[in-house]
């Protein structure tokens, strides 16, 4: 029974998605390609998650919150499941950019917001590309704008934390600005990896202290990225995966 409710409720919520996005593409479109409006298109980006966390019974609850700056920041998070980039663009900030896999760039429509967002697609199978965009990213930091990355670069089957690509790390030391470790927990209890359907449930988000990175160097890349995996690491062992609500 409770297997058939969740299939229920996660297909009610996936056609409700699907309803505003039948709705909000066009004005999307409008906004983006026309007027380049970036304030509306976050302003449709937040409803949309908003709707779907809530159509599917996705809830969080943030700490840390004092830890953040009044300046631009690379926030990097571990990687659990579907629904982290949906709760993070709601946590963590009103204008969050996004380093994302290139090849979602080619989606029509995607690619076009994507650029009015400010978000930098990262080709990491073409290092001059790559290159390209990490440079355009630390100048997006340099003019104010905070970032998310996900240095896994997908998610984890295990919850173990996975190798971490050095791309957002060297975009933040081009630009200077401190790097906040975020841990995000619940996630793999609501989407496991494969599956389709989302179980309700209330994923915590841990936000630590901005790690600096003014005055170091390309050649710091390695010890800032352990430095950071160490202090994620330390927050999802301070934290705790809570039971499905």
């Amino acid at each position: 029974m409770r297997r058939a409710l969740t299939a229920a409720r996660s297909i009610a919520a996936y056609l409700l998605v699907l309803a505003y996005i039948a709705v909000a593409a066009p004005l999307g479109l409008i906004i983006g390609a026309i007027f380049r409006w970036k304030n509306g298109l976050y302003a449709l980006g937040h409803a949309g998650a908003r709707l779907a966390l809530a159509a599917a019974g996705i809830r969080y609850r943030v700490t840390g919150r004092e830890h953040v700056p009044d300046t631009a920041v690379v926030f990097c998070a571990n990687h659990e499941s579907n629904v982290d980039p949906p709760v993070l663009f709601e946590a963590l900030h009103p204008q969050l950019h996004i380093l994302y896999k290139a090849e979602l760039h080619r989606f029509p429509l995607m690619g076009t917001v994507f650029d009015v967002g400010g978000f930098v697609p990262i080709d990491r199978g073409d290092r001059e590309r790559a290159m390209a965009s990490i440079a355009r990213g630390a100048e997006a930091l340099r003019s104010g704008n905070s970032f998310l990355i996900f240095p896994e670069g997908t998610r984890s089957r295990t919850g173990e934390m996975l190798p971490f690509k050095k791309g957002g790390f060297v975009m933040a030391l081009q630009a200077q600005v401190p790097i906040v470790p975020v841990a995000i927990q619940g996630g793999r209890a609501a989407m496991r990896k494969g599956s389709a359907f989302v179980q309700p449930v209330t994923v915590s988000v841990r936000i630590g202290p901005p790690i600096p990175t003014a005055g170091l160097s390309f050649a710091d890349r390695t010890a800032l990225i352990e430095r950071v995996r160490s202090a994620i690491q330390r927050l999802l062992n301070e934290g705790r995966i809570v039971d499905p609500a």
